[in-house]
Formats: C-alpha cells, sequence, structure tokens
C-alpha cells in the first residue's frame, strides 16, 4: 500500500526544474538513501522522489524530495505506479541492498520507465552474495583473507582446528531473522569457546557463516575506493578514502573518514569490476595488514550509493551526479577528477560514540580526536539547510537508549551468548 505525508500536496509526477528528468531514489530512511536525495536535489538541484517503507522514519522529515512515496508492501508495484505517471523515464537510484537485488530481478519490467545502471543480471547475484563472491575472488586470484564456509557444526569444528585467533565471523546474508537478534554485521573471535557460542546463537538465522582470518590493523587501514563506471566497464569517476574511526569498533560502519591517496586501492578496485564488465556505481572496501603491508579485499557494495558517497561530492567528484548524466547521455560534469584535498565525512552521532569507547579504553586523547575531526567536512545526517532528519534521528536514538534491552543489544562489548 503506498501512503503520502499528509503535510504534501499530491502532485503528479512530471519534470521540474528546467525540465530535468526525476531522479527516483528508494530506501529513503537509509543515511545513504537520505545522503542520495540531498546530493542531488541540492548540491545539483535535480528534481529527486524519494521512497521509503517506513513512514514514521525521521529521514524521511526531509525537505528534498519533490515527493515522497511510501511502499510498506512492494517495492516493484510501487515504482510502476510512479513509472506510469511519468512523463519522460526517470533515473533510478536503488538505496540498499535487497533494493538493488528486487529491481535487477524485476529489471524488464521496471525498464520501459526508468534508467537502470545495472551489469548483467549473474554479475549482480554473484557481487551481493558472499559465498560467491569470495569463491570468484579465491578463483580469480583476488587477495582476500583466508576463507571458510560454515554451514553445520561438523564444518565449523574442521575449521576451528585450522584458523587463527582473532577471526571475523559474520552471515554470508543479513537476513531479517539476523537483525533481529543483532544490529552487527560481524563478530571479531578471539577463542574457539566463543566461536562455537556464536554459532550456537546466531545459527538459526543464517543458512551459511563466513569465518576468516583477522586482518591486523586499525580502523585507519580500512581503505575504500568509490566509482561508477560505464555500459562499457569504463570508469568515469573514482574516489578513494579511508575510516579513522568506526562504529560498532572494528566491525563497523564508518563514523569519521577522510578522503586520501591509494593507488593500489584505485587500482584494485578498477580491476575487479572491469573483469566482470560491471556497470553502475560500485565501492570496493579493503584493508592493509599491520604487520605485512598486504591488502586485503573485505567487501564489495555494488549499484547503489554508499554511506561514504557523499565524501566524494564534498570533495569535489560528482560521483552520483556523473551516473545521472550517463543514464541519460547528457555530457559528462568535469568534475570527475579526484583532487585531494583532505575532505572528512563524519556521522555526529555515531562518531560521538565511538570516539567515546576508544577514549574510555585509554586509545583516544582529547586532543588527538580534536585533531582527528578538523579541517573541511561532510556530515553525514546533519544539515543546516535541512535539520529536521538529524534531530529525529536523535530523538529516536535518545528514546532506544531508555530501553535495557535496546542498549545490551547494540553494546560492542556484549558477551556473546547472553540472550536478547
Amino acid at each position: 500500500m503506498l501512503f503520502h505525508p499528509p503535510s504534501r500536496k499530491r502532485q503528479a509526477m512530471k519534470t521540474t526544474r528546467d525540465n530535468k528528468p526525476l531522479a527516483v531514489v528508494t530506501g529513503l530512511e537509509y543515511m545513504q538513501g537520505l545522503q542520495t536525495a540531498r546530493i542531488l536535489s541540492k548540491r545539483h538541484h535535480l528534481p529527486v522522489i524519494g521512497i521509503s517503507g517506513n513512514q514514521d522514519h525521521p529521514y524521511c522529515r526531509t525537505n528534498c524530495c519533490h515527493k515522497i512515496v511510501f511502499s510498506q508492501d512492494n517495492l516493484i508495484d510501487a515504482l510502476e505506479m510512479i513509472g506510469r505517471q511519468l512523463d519522460q523515464k526517470a533515473v533510478l537510484y536503488p538505496g540498499c541492498d535487497q533494493d538493488v537485488l528486487l529491481i535487477s530481478r524485476n529489471r524488464q519490467r521496471l525498464s520501459a520507465w526508468f534508467h537502470l545502471c545495472l551489469p548483467e543480471p549473474e554479475v549482480v547475484e554473484m557481487l551481493m552474495d558472499k559465498l560467491h563472491f569470495y569463491a570468484f575472488a579465491q578463483q580469480s586470484g583476488f587477495r582476500i583473507p583466508d576463507t571458510w564456509f560454515i554451514y553445520n557444526r561438523a564444518d565449523l569444528d574442521e575449521a576451528a582446528r585450522e584458523i587463527a585467533f582473532p577471526c571475523v565471523f559474520k552471515p554470508h546474508y543479513r537476513t531479517a531473522a539476523w537483525n533481529e537478534l543483532s544490529v552487527f554485521k560481524a563478530f571479531k573471535i578471539t577463542t574457539a569457546e566463543q566461536l562455537i557460542a556464536t554459532f550456537e546463537q546466531y545459527n538459526s538465522a543464517t543458512g551459511c557463516f563466513i569465518l576468516q582470518n583477522w586482518i591486523e590493523g586499525p580502523d585507519a587501514n580500512l581503505f575504500s575506493c568509490n566509482a561508477y563506471f560505464n555500459a562499457d566497464s569504463e570508469p568515469l569517476a573514482t574516489f578513494v578514502a579511508r575510516k579513522l574511526r568506526q562504529w560498532p569498533p572494528e566491525m563497523g560502519q564508518s563514523s569519521l573518514g577522510e578522503e586520501c591517496r591509494d593507488d593500489f586501492v584505485l587500482s584494485e578496485t578498477l580491476r575487479l569490476f572491469q573483469s566482470v564488465g560491471f556497470y553502475g556505481l560500485a565501492y570496493l572496501e579493503i584493508k592493509r595488514d599491520q604487520r605485512s603491508g598486504d591488502y586485503f579485499i573485505v567487501e564489495p557494495n555494488i549499484c547503489r550509493p554508499t554511506g561514504r558517497s557523499a565524501i566524494a561530492e564534498a570533495g569535489g567528484v560528482d560521483l552520483l551526479y556523473t551516473m545521472y548524466c550517463d543514464a541519460l547521455g547528457w555530457p559528462l560534469p568535469a568534475n570527475r577528477q579526484q583532487r585531494y584535498t583532505g575532505v572528512k565525512w563524519i556521522n555526529l552521532r555515531q562518531d560521538l560514540r565511538s570516539a567515546l569507547y576508544y577514549w574510555r579504553k585509554g586509545e583516544l586523547t582529547f586532543r588527538q580526536w580534536r585533531e582527528s575531526v578538523r579541517g573541511k567536512k561532510t556530515f553525514a545526517i546533519f544539515s543546516w539547510s535541512d535539520p529536521r532528519p538529524f534531530w529525529g534521528d536523535l530523538w529516536r536514538s535518545a528514546r532506544l537508549f531508555t530501553h535495557k534491552s535496546e542498549r545490551r543489544k547494540r553494546s560492542p562489548d556484549r558477551p556473546i551468548g547472553e540472550g536478547r
């Protein structure tokens, strides 16, 4: 069922702003969805329609969308409804992994109304499934940590005899059942007993676990490259950055990142995606081992903006607008080359939590924190011109914090084996 915010008048889904085609952004309730809508609307002055599955989410209070459509049941039906009201094809930006898969699997149905920047279906499926991707990487000579696929207790016992601790343990795909049990996408495991306890606690939430060697090094050793490839798999825009802090610590999402130069990260990103004939938005995360200096691929994200797409735009690379122009066959923007100005990206609320965590552990001083946040930066959620999502998110987080079970569920120090 579709809902429209009561404060917004129903408007025909026509092009506006000098007859520019609409950009349609799904997953508005996610950080990357909100950032994408803001970048396209406020930075590039494009008309944007946002789609969200949660009409009560604070990000849906944004003022940057020409219209917001709420779809609680079926994204594809919602897109078809929007498409039938368009006067020309729109450019579609999926906001999360689930949306990428749905859109890819329904590309023929949607292509009449939307420009879809996607590689071949089998490439989408392979790169989005960790089992298939890590198998591909092993076979194709891309450096990944030593990896075991754990389907049952026998697989676990065999791998536990070979792996060195600490190690990383994660689901091959984060299901709804997994998200009910944990907000974490992976666990750092330090003992065989903890490994077995984690398996027993989360086994019902995934069909397969992935077990990997831990890559030694701080958050700042985690590099990423955002890129856009055209239909001929040519890189039209690239941007390299690294994490400075993340939340949850060691195994979470970036809370503070900065632009940097690393030619190996850039070349490996291009090599990987061009080897499969990739088309669309691409992101690759790579970690450098503190001991050996070797680089290991952590994971790709494909066909959608990421949280750090915004740092590329803040650094002068029109990543998302390049996709818009290329999809429409328009002249490409001039700003597509990284200039290394040292811009930073910060998720204020999460980075304060991360900084406090490291301060309590004696690993971050006030002076170090102050230096880390100095300089030109862009914000993940906060915006002077669009403040309601930030304050709504802050209030929502404060309410969650009042629930003991929610605090325990989100604690990075919660022992494995503890109940919900």
